[in-house]
């Protein structure tokens, strides 16, 4: 595994030169791609252009949002399936192998039971499309209660029920973003995890949350990893390092955390939160187990 950047979960924007000068003056072995923001460039100075920069850092890609809206009627979803193998085969080409999508907690459509259907059938097809690219798709799900408010029928927004619907995907590339703030505040235990399995695990953010949360989870509740002490993100580390997870770590504040920080002071202080709980768990620079001897030092 290694770690990654993501500047727009720090709430921060920029252009490719400075999200790759960000990551590696802090420490970072990844970044998340704007896919969009990519293929613009592409467009306009052509692929060599637009990639030299990512080259010459030689900095992971960790994932890049499905540019797809996947959710509406099958005459749009036919047109949106169609545009996607061309933006897939260029995130492949440049190694961004995950891809990420969220799902809707609550609808005025479809009844749970059917729209558990018509999702399953929807994400395992958009994960047929993006397997001769090599490309995973990973699910993320909002537990949020105020997300659910106002709407007729309420849908995932638990761990067990994201778990349940990626183990009944046809597509075996689709698995689970994994998103340890809400893990946690939905009652996710490390039993759960075993039990899925690390290979349907694709990404991983890594958050903190205090103890004794109460009330209904929110997320300005997020903090920096190892920083409040509600979730053992050394104990995650361990765990995903035993089972061999590859892919990125991705440190999830919410910006109100690091409010009044500078950009640069902001991804300095998520780089050392980041640090902090993988020197805990033991770990080298690649994201593996150290021998006892070196993790000890």
């Amino acid at each position: 595994m290694f770690k990654n950047l993501s500047t727009a979960a720090l709430g921060l924007s920029g252009r490719q030169s400075e999200v790759i000068e960000l990551a590696l003056s802090f420490g970072f072995k990844g970044i998340d791609l704007d896919l969009a923001d990519f293929q613009e460039q592409v467009k306009s100075k052509g692929l060599p252009h637009a990639r030299r920069l990512l080259d010459s850092a030689k900095l992971k890609i960790g994932s890049f949002r499905l540019p797809v809206v996947w959710d509406e009627d099958d005459e749009r979803f036919k047109r949106e399936a169609g545009a996607l193998s061309e933006a897939a085969e260029l995130a492949a080409s440049i190694g961004a192998k995950r891809c990420v999508t969220t799902l809707a907690p609550a609808n005025d459509r479809r009844p749970y039971h059917e729209n558990f259907e018509f999702h399953r059938r929807r994400l395992s097809d958009l994960g047929d499309l993006l397997a001769p690219h090599g490309i995973q798709l990973a699910i993320d799900f909002q537990p949020e209660p105020i997300l659910r408010h106002d709407f007729a029928y309420q849908f995932i927004h638990s761990f067990d029920a994201l778990a349940m619907l990626v183990g009944m995907m046809r597509s075996n590339n689709v698995g689970i973003a994994f998103d340890a703030w809400s893990w946690q505040v939905t009652g996710g235990t490390m039993d759960q995890l075993r039990k899925l399995g690390v290979e349907r695990i694709i990404t991983v953010a890594l958050s903190d949350a205090a103890p004794d949360l109460k009330g209904e989870p929110n997320e300005e509740t997020r903090h920096l990893p190892g920083e409040a002490g509600g979730i053992d993100s050394v104990a995650l580390l361990t765990m995903l390092a035993e089972a061999d997870y590859s892919g990125p770590v991705t440190p999830v504040p919410h910006p109100s955390k690091l409010k009044g920080l500078g950009r640069e002071a902001l991804v300095r202080a998520a780089g050392q939160a980041l640090d902090k709980v993988w020197k805990g768990a033991g770990l080298t620079p690649l994201g593996k187990l150290a021998p006892p001897s070196v993790a000890k030092k």
